[in-house]
């Protein structure tokens, strides 16, 4: 092999070696964070008013753009669902369709998509910002943990907040489908409501449910461990932003798979 040839065979296994490295690395500092996290919140080391206070930033920062993307998915849905059922009659069970669907999967997924953008991206700003201008080391320096003080707050305030994001968002789109399908659709508003009612089992919301907590602890740990792992630059702050939201992404995706298979066994 010449020498051009051995010198990219290096390249592309140093590469590969990096990419495997910084992956354990991230699951490594992320498990390592959130039973930190975990270990202040057992001991009763909560500050309420700032966990209150993320709250509101998650919640009232998401519920626009939540309540934007939940409509519109629902109105699109009803919109197929009607056209695709009127071949063969079923146009009495979109509603049930359009909320079963919503439940299960869009509403938990696009309410964790949502946040990550919204809320994880800023977590993952403010705490790099935060570890740039020092302030981090200053908390250590006044004998205050960063993970009491910016972690543990942030990650019961996204947990707590997701299911209730979610139940906006179930009811959203269910809502949307309803406007639209009904509206212009020429669904039978009776027959829309009374499908939901009838054939929507109370699991499907509840596991939606369960999913968002998950999801919420999945956004939390992600922005603040990425944001705690910034340099000492304002460029690694965009770096680590824009990392938080293509990591939490990824990972709800990935627990969404596999709360799917846990939640609803093949019978």
């Amino acid at each position: 092999m010449s020498v051009a040839g051995q010198v990219r065979r290096r390249g592309t296994l140093v590469a590969v070696g990096t990419t495997v490295l910084r992956f354990f690395a991230f699951f490594g500092e992320s498990g390592v964070l959130l039973f930190s996290a975990l270990g202040y919140l057992f001991r009763g080391a909560l500050s309420y008013a700032l966990t209150l206070e993320h709250m509101a930033r998650i919640g009232l920062g998401s519920l626009p753009i939540v309540l934007v993307t939940s409509i519109f998915s629902g109105m699109v849905l009803a919109w197929h669902l009607g056209q695709q059922t009127a071949t063969f009659g079923g146009q009495d069970y979109v509603g049930w369709a359009v909320a079963e669907v919503i439940c299960r999967e869009l509403g938990p997924a696009l309410t964790a998509v949502v946040v990550a953008a919204q809320a994880g991206s800023a977590m993952a700003a403010e705490i790099g910002t935060m570890k740039v201008t020092e302030q981090i080391d200053a908390l250590r320096t006044m004998a205050t943990s960063p993970v009491e003080y910016l972690v543990t707050p942030r990650i019961v305030a996204a947990v707590a907040m997701m299911p209730a994001l979610v139940i906006v968002s179930d009811a959203a789109g269910i809502g949307g489908g309803y406007v639209l399908g009904c509206g212009l659709g020429g669904l039978n508003p009776t027959a829309y409501i009374s499908s939901i009612h009838d054939h929507l089992e109370l699991w499907v919301v509840i596991a939606g449910l369960i999913k968002s907590l998950f999801f919420g602890l999945i956004i939390a740990v992600v922005g603040c461990q990425q944001g705690l792992s910034a340099g000492y630059s304002a460029e690694q702050v965009g770096k680590v932003t824009t990392r938080s939201v293509v990591y939490c992404i990824l990972l709800v995706y990935a627990a969404n798979l596999f709360l799917t298979t846990l939640l609803f066994p093949v019978s």
